[in-house]
């Protein structure tokens, strides 16, 4: 029975992959939690699956989840950290054979790269670690003898195609993006959408952050960056296309013309299961492509100029050392204030691009060198958040 520590286990990803190890019952344990802000959600887990080691976002919520605990009548109560060594503990912990990396933002950065040191299989949800931290990291999964298995439908699509050939022998990759809920909006009037109209995305249920970067495309930004580092590939052998199905999760084009594609539901218990059971393919009920609803496969050119976001993440791509760690920052802040009003949609890319202006060229050599690189991002994030919103106010008082 392999064992899992789950960063993230109250998120999206964290709780369908509990749902994805309940309907695989003796095949997996699960011996450590790591969650944030949502007591509840985690109480039931530990009630579900017994861990023994948790951790919670700070001191009061670990207070509070003990005493949670106690009130449930709960005998087996866990360990309970919190905040930075409570990740470690969970990403570290002996007896886990898999660590599943779903914690949003780079929280999860620093406990994921130390499961990789110490040899962990790392199932990976969270984009973070790579667009941050790719160099580093896959030099510590190459070092440790171990592969990284993306969590990703659009990654663990190209993972499942390359099965079908050698690296040496593919052309290209192509990432396939639904274009999200402004696909067909006019340029124009990007301008005042609103965070609800944003969120509404029409194929995926996701957290708030991931699904106003697939309405800004620069999900799929971060995604060239990570294919990049997971497959060995150049910029440019990696390509995006709309594809607003999103039926088919990614293909691999190889050298003699040939095309193989994954094609499944829009449901991340199936890359989930991949992950969890590679090299296996193990039986599932719980997911399965409905083909009498399936008419049509569109495809189109990723158009960057209603996507300024793909351009930056290439822009950060090429130039290397920091710039992709602060793309990311930059991001995280832009889209927090976009969805508390204080930035326009299209003041994300604004924010984005000034900051990659200010960052420094430097070559990471260790750890604390991209935090503190995340950290600086989000410094002069946070400025130049002030700066747009105060400037748009001006313009409209100007008016």
């Amino acid at each position: 029975m392999k064992q899992l520590a789950i960063l993230g286990s109250t998120g999206s990803i964290g709780r369908q992959c509990l749902s994805v190890v309940e309907s695989l019952p003796g095949r997996f344990g699960v011996v450590a939690l790591a969650a944030g802000v949502n007591l509840e959600e985690l109480v039931g887990q530990i009630e579900r699956h017994q861990p023994e080691v948790v951790s919670v976002a700070d001191a009061k919520r670990a207070d509070d989840l003990a005493q949670l605990l106690r009130e449930k009548g709960i005998t087996r109560i866990p360990e309970i950290h919190h905040s930075r060594e409570g990740m470690l503990a969970v990403g570290t912990h002996s007896k886990a054979d898999i660590v599943v990396s779903a914690a949003v933002g780079v929280v999860g950065l620093e406990a994921t790269y130390e499961a990789a040191k110490l040899g962990k299989t790392v199932a990976l949800s969270n984009k973070e670690v790579l667009v941050a931290a790719g160099e580093l990291v896959m030099a510590a999964a190459r070092k440790a003898g171990r592969e990284l298995l993306p969590v990703d439908s659009e990654h663990n699509a190209v993972h499942q195609c390359l099965r079908g050939g050698t690296r040496g022998e593919v052309r290209r990759l192509v990432l396939t993006a639904s274009g999200g809920p402004f696909r067909k909006t006019p340029l124009a009037a990007l301008a005042i959408v609103t965070p609800e109209q944003a969120l509404a995305h029409p194929n995926w249920r996701m957290g708030n952050r991931i699904t106003i970067d697939s309405a800004t495309m620069m999900n799929k930004g971060f995604e060239v960056i990570e294919a990049h580092w997971l497959f060995g590939m150049r910029p440019e052998q990696i390509e995006v296309v709309v594809h607003p199905q999103s039926t088919i999760h990614s293909m691999v084009e190889f050298v003699d013309g040939s095309v193989l594609a994954q094609l499944g539901p829009t449901d991340m218990r199936m890359p989930i299961q991949y992950a969890l059971t590679y090299p296996e393919r193990v039986a599932s009920n719980q997911v399965a492509l409905d083909w009498t609803r399936l008419k049509r496969l569109d495809f189109q050119k990723a158009s960057t100029r209603r996507f300024p976001c793909l351009r930056l993440a290439r822009e950060a791509m090429r130039k290397g050392g920091a710039l992709p760690c602060a793309l990311n920052a930059a991001d995280e802040i832009a889209v927090a204030a976009f969805l508390e009003r204080r930035l326009p949609f299209l003041g994300i890319s604004e924010v984005i691009e000034r900051v990659l202006a200010r960052t420094p060229r430097v070559r990471f050599e260790k750890m604390d060198d991209v935090l503190a690189a995340d950290a600086e991002a989000r410094r002069m994030a946070q400025e130049e958040v002030t700066q747009v919103t105060t400037r748009a106010a001006v313009n409209v008082r100007s008016a």
